[in-house]
């Protein structure tokens, strides 16, 4: 974080400074990270304690003391030695404390700032943008998949006074939650990669699904730019609803930036990226899975406009092999079998991409096993788009089912109904059954996909399948 005194602090906060034991004043400076997990408290830091649905992080404030924090922001005064900001609500407090920052970073006059938001690919994306940009200044980007109302302000409190740009993935579960973190950092390139049915039942319906990722654009100034996926028929008519320029990616004839002449393969997928003024170039792309390839050309349009030159792009396109730890993540290898973890999250259009991906990469003569756990937070539309998705293996022809838990049993009802299917389907009740089955039914050459949401836990079934075949 960049240096700023306690009283500044709490004025950025609307909070009250408490002396503690320690001799620190008012303008003492503070410069350390700030967090809201003690683990990750670090000496010099700022600790927030936050209330949260099933625990408050003021129980864990002596903690955040004794590993060195230096200032504690508080919604009550504590019996600690240590200097206190005392505010209203810790996370609103948090959120403001971020805006100061990026205000006082951006009156710099260096900070270029990039949001990212959509249904599916978020994190993918701003990994290689921060991959990207790296290369030609300090980059800023969340860790993880840190992009609601704490972890957005917590990655923007990264930001220091050499910062060149900062890539803030912005999820939301409701409508409003964007135009917050928009508040806080408006991007200058705001991106909209997808608008499908992921958290639908939080928002209540795809229609509140499209306004809640609309509010990536619809604040944005003339001067800014909107990266529209103009393939999605619900993402492209934002294009109507902001004052920015637009640029579309895509693979259609519509699309500034268009990706062609794709090859999928184990290795990763291969494609030809054409941008505006005739300019191209072969894409030599580690991770697995076509679908990825929309999230490298969101990234290649933001870089363009930001001043990038395609070959830079490209290169560091081409260093990301892992778009994130358990997504597509190759594994395995012994006796051929290839186990691909892609089970951190999974919505119908995430789950349907992995099953395709599964499809196109198997070997002549091989088999494919698809390990799949329920997709959550779909509301009403649980039972038909699992049934679909079970539809959707057959169509594929995977050779072997697994499905794994209560919540995702009519995948499996529904391919073992499809008649014309030559494959099989096995429910399980746990992940020591699936890990049981999966390890007597795998032959050399076979690949093994693991998909599910990240609260059906399959992402450690993945793990240990790739180590049970390393």
């Amino acid at each position: 974080m960049i240096a700023l005194t306690i009283a500044e602090i709490a004025e950025a906060t609307s909070g009250r400074f408490e002396a503690g034991d320690s001799g620190d004043t008012a303008e003492t400076v503070v410069d350390g990270a700030a967090t809201t997990d003690t683990r990750e408290v670090e000496p010099g830091g700022v600790f927030v304690a936050k209330r949260g649905e099933f625990d408050d992080g003021h129980r864990f404030a002596p903690a955040a003391a004794e590993r060195g924090a230096a200032l504690l922001i508080v919604e009550r005064r504590l019996d600690l030695p240590v200097a206190q900001v005392v505010v209203e609500d810790s996370v609103d407090a948090l959120g403001a404390l971020a805006t100061e920052v990026v205000r006082r970073v951006r009156a710099l006059g260096s900070l270029r700032i990039v949001g990212v938001t959509g249904s599916n690919g978020k994190t993918t994306t701003k990994n290689l943008l921060r991959t990207v940009l790296d290369q030609v200044g300090p980059t800023v980007a969340s860790r993880k998949s840190y992009n609601n109302e704490v972890g957005a302000p917590t990655t923007m409190l990264e930001l220091t006074a050499e910062t060149r740009y900062l890539v803030a993935e912005m999820g939301a579960s409701g409508v409003g939650e964007i135009s917050r973190l928009i508040r806080m950092a408006r991007p200058d390139v705001g991106i909209v990669l997808k608008v499908g049915l992921a958290h639908a039942g939080e928002f209540g319906g795809i229609e509140r699904t499209v306004q809640a990722k609309s509010e990536m654009v619809t604040d944005l100034l003339p001067t800014d730019v909107a990266v529209l996926n103009v393939d999605d028929p619900l993402v492209a008519p934002m294009a109507g609803r902001t004052d920015a320029r637009v640029v579309g990616f895509g693979l259609g004839e519509r699309a500034d930036v268009r990706a062609s002449d794709i090859v999928v393969h184990a290795r990763g997928t291969e494609f030809t990226v054409a941008v505006p003024g005739g300019e191209s170039a072969r894409v030599r792309f580690s991770v697995l899975g076509e679908h990825h390839v929309m999230n490298a050309l969101a990234a290649t349009s933001a870089a363009l406009e930001l001043g990038v030159p395609l070959p830079v792009i490209v290169a560091g396109l081409e260093q990301v092999t892992l778009a994130e730890q358990w997504r597509m993540q190759v594994l395995g290898g012994r006796d051929g079998i290839t186990v691909i973890n892609d089970a951190y999250n999974a919505s119908p259009d995430s789950m349907a991409a992995a099953l395709k991906t599964l499809a196109q990469v198997r070997t002549p003569g091989s088999r494919t096993i698809a390990v799949l756990g329920e997709m959550s937070e779909l509301g009403d539309l649980s039972g038909e788009e699992h049934d679909r998705i079970g539809l959707l293996a057959v169509r594929l022809g995977i050779s072997q089912l697994v499905i794994v838990g209560d919540g995702a049993r009519r995948m499996h009802i529904s391919a073992i109904n499809e008649g014309s299917w030559d494959g099989e389907s096995t429910h399980v009740a746990t992940d020591d059954e699936a890990f049981e089955l999966v390890t007597a039914l795998a032959r050399p050459g076979d690949t093994v996909l693991v998909k599910s949401s990240n609260a059906a836990g399959l992402r450690h079934v993945g793990d240990r399948l790739g180590e049970w075949f390393a």
